[in-house]
C-alpha cells in the first residue's frame, strides 16, 4: 500500500524518527514522506507537558493544512518539564501526535533529567538546544544527537529516543477497531 506522510518539520532529526517509526510498523508499504515548515504555536523552548503537546498537535495541523491530501500528518515537539518538590530537577521528553483522516495517535517519549548547567540555562529562557551547544561546546545539536545523545555518547539519540514514540503513536491505525473514531473537527482539540 501506497501511504504519504507529512511531517510538521524540517529538523532531520524528527524525520529521520519519523521515517524509522512508519517503516517499522508499515514494513510492506510504500512510504512518501515530506518535510515541511510548520510553526509549533508554543514558546521557542516548551515548558510542560501541555504546551508540548500542543506544540506537537499544531504542527501535525499545520502539516495537513500545507499537505491535505496526505494519509497521515505528524507533528513532533520537544519540551522540558520541572519536577515538583525538592531537589528539583529539569526533564525533557518530546511529544507526538498523529493525525489522519478520522483517527488520532499520540505519545510521549522517555524522560530523563538535565545537567544542572544546561538546566540553568534553559530555565534562563535558552532554548535546549542553544543550552547543549554552549555546555558542550558544539553548534546545532538539535538537529543531530541532542541532549540524549551528547549525554549518552550516542548510545542513545535524539532520533532514538523519538522513534518509539512515533511507533507508539500509530498503535490506534493498527489496531482502529480498539481506538473510537475523531469526530470531524474535534482532531483540531488537544
Amino acid at each position: 500500500m501506497k501511504r504519504n506522510i507529512a511531517v510538521g518539520s524540517t529538523n532531520p532529526v524528527k524525520l529521520e524518527a519519523v521515517k524509522a517509526g512508519f517503516r517499522s510498523i508499515f514494513p510492506g508499504d510504500a512510504l512518501e514522506f515530506v518535510s515541511l515548515e510548520a510553526a509549533s504555536g508554543v514558546s521557542a523552548q516548551p515548558m510542560g507537558d501541555a504546551e508540548t503537546r500542543q506544540g506537537a498537535q499544531n504542527r501535525a495541523l499545520a502539516a495537513r493544512n500545507a499537505q491535505p491530501d496526505a494519509d497521515f500528518w505528524v507533528g513532533v515537539e520537544g519540551g522540558a518539564e520541572e519536577t515538583p518538590g525538592s531537589p528539583r530537577a529539569l526533564l525533557t521528553f518530546a511529544w507526538v501526535v498523529i493525525l489522519a483522516r478520522g483517527r488520532r495517535g499520540q505519545a510521549r517519549t522517555a524522560a530523563f533529567e538535565l545537567p544542572e548547567a544546561v538546566a540553568d540555562l534553559v530555565r534562563g529562557g535558552l532554548e535546549l538546544g542553544e543550552a547543549d551547544d554552549l555546555v558542550f561546546k558544539t553548534s546545532n545539536s538539535k538537529r543531530r544527537n541532542g541532549a540524549v545523545g551528547l549525554l549518552t555518547g550516542d548510545v542513545i539519540t535524539r532520533a532514538g529516543l523519538y522513534t518509539p514514540a512515533v511507533q507508539l503513536a500509530l498503535i490506534p491505525f493498527i489496531r482502529p477497531e480498539l481506538y473510537q473514531a475523531e469526530t470531524p473537527g474535534t482532531e483540531d482539540k488537544p
